[in-house]
């Protein structure tokens, strides 16, 4: 496969910039064409939309019977999702037409913010607008509910991409490039972590790591943190008998039907029962009331059971298509940080959907990771869709660059 060298010293798989037979002047030319009439936005767009539409039929039919069950209209869940996504929208909208270089100035201010609300979130003396509910303090609640940890998302990819492209020539040593990072991640994981929220910590830190490493880091220091923060991150598993309940359940989902593998277990009936046309929009069984949480982390189930295997291959596709096109765009940001930027948002949403599908095929342990664009919550609504405005800012600044 052909490789091609970045601007920013990165080689990235000539896949991702296309690849052909020509002479060196038709090459270039086609190649300004290519970029200047830019496919990428466009597609990006129409996946997002796609798997918006999608997701709010879906919701629709996964919530109804459960918000009837709280005298709530039918429609109620979706409605409020539709709401999100034309706020989110509007978001995105915006991001796309601020350069994103700006991000990289702002840094600094915009993860200062995030530190901010995280600390409101588990600070004593703050349970007025971050309220404990089932155990944990993820909310903040002025008027308008929302989740602190899903910006943290956004604001450290951009922090870590910002620094790694300031800190590039250092990439590769352990105490002057990767430890500095570390602290910066650690606070925010921490914070995150005593929501109590694990998952979404883990999340956040494989994202940003994720980035450190598409801007250069070693293979081998990642490694060796993984082999630290196992122990860690276990230790802290056994100190909550649900979150070992999760572990026990993923080992072995027939080990207990009725007490902890249940929530897998019926995932697994849900998807099982789909077949390969599945059951038909609106049939589910496992909504009502058998699958605990059908309209948000279990929603790909929903779809499995209804749609079938021709559902899942259609969202799996949709994420695909969404990573690369994403990866395309970041091929042919216009810098470094652009190039770090747009992998960051990428895997925002691409990652977050792969780990939540293989939790519903019990491939992985059960965690609160939402499935884009799909999942109900506004919060995660507005994350996807900022992680795409910021990725059309790029792709509009590499169509700008580009020859004409």
């Amino acid at each position: 496969m052909q490789t091609i060298a970045h601007k920013g010293g990165i080689r990235v798989p000539g896949i991702f910039r296309g690849t052909g037979r020509a002479s060196p002047r038709g090459h270039a030319a086609a190649a300004g064409r290519e970029r200047a009439e830019g496919w990428e936005p466009g597609a990006l767009v129409l996946l997002t939309l796609l798997a918006l539409s999608f997701g709010v039929i879906e919701l629709y039919s996964a919530s109804a019977f459960l918000a009837q069950s709280d005298g709530l209209p039918g429609h109620f869940y979706a409605v409020r999702q539709v709401m999100g996504a034309a706020m989110g929208a509007v978001g995105a909208a915006v991001l796309a037409r601020i350069d994103y270089r700006h991000y990289r100035i702002a840094a600094w201010p915009i993860l200062a913010s995030v530190l901010f609300l995280l600390l409101l979130v588990v600070l004593p003396g703050t349970e007025a607008i971050a309220p404990r509910v089932n155990g944990a303090r993820r909310w903040i609640d002025l008027g308008i509910q929302f989740q602190p940890s899903e910006f943290a998302k956004i604001a450290l990819i951009v922090w870590t991409a910002a620094m790694a492209v300031k800190k590039q020539d250092r990439l590769h040593s352990l105490s002057k490039g990767l430890a500095p990072f570390l602290l910066v991640w650690l606070l925010v994981v921490v914070l995150v972590f005593l929501q109590p929220n694990l998952s979404a910590a883990l999340l956040i830190a494989l994202l940003s790591a994720l980035v450190l490493f598409a801007g250069g880091a070693r293979i081998g220091h990642f490694i060796l943190l993984g082999m630290v923060a196992v122990p860690v991150v276990w230790s802290q598993i056994q100190g909550a008998s649900y979150r070992m309940k999760r572990i026990i359940a993923f080992l072995d989902p027939t080990a207990d039907p009725a007490g902890v593998t249940y929530q897998i277990r019926q995932s697994l009936i849900a998807v099982g029962s789909g077949g390969i046309g599945g059951v038909g929009f609106g049939e589910s069984r496992q909504k009502f009331g058998f699958l605990p949480e059908p309209h948000n982390d279990f929603i790909f189930s929903m779809i499995a059971e209804e749609w079938g295997l021709l559902g899942i291959a259609f969202v799996v596709a949709l994420f695909a298509g969404f990573a690369v096109v994403g990866y395309r765009i970041a091929a042919r940001a216009p810098d470094r940080f652009g190039y770090l930027l747009a992998v960051g948002m990428t895997n925002l949403v691409a990652v977050s959907a792969f780990l939540n599908m293989g939790v519903a095929l019990a491939l992985l342990p059960t965690t609160g990771v939402a499935l884009p664009f799909m999942s109900y919550g506004r919060s995660a609504l507005l994350t996807a869709f900022a992680a795409v405005g910021i990725l059309l800012s790029v792709a509009r600044a590499s169509r700008a660059a580009a020859p004409r």
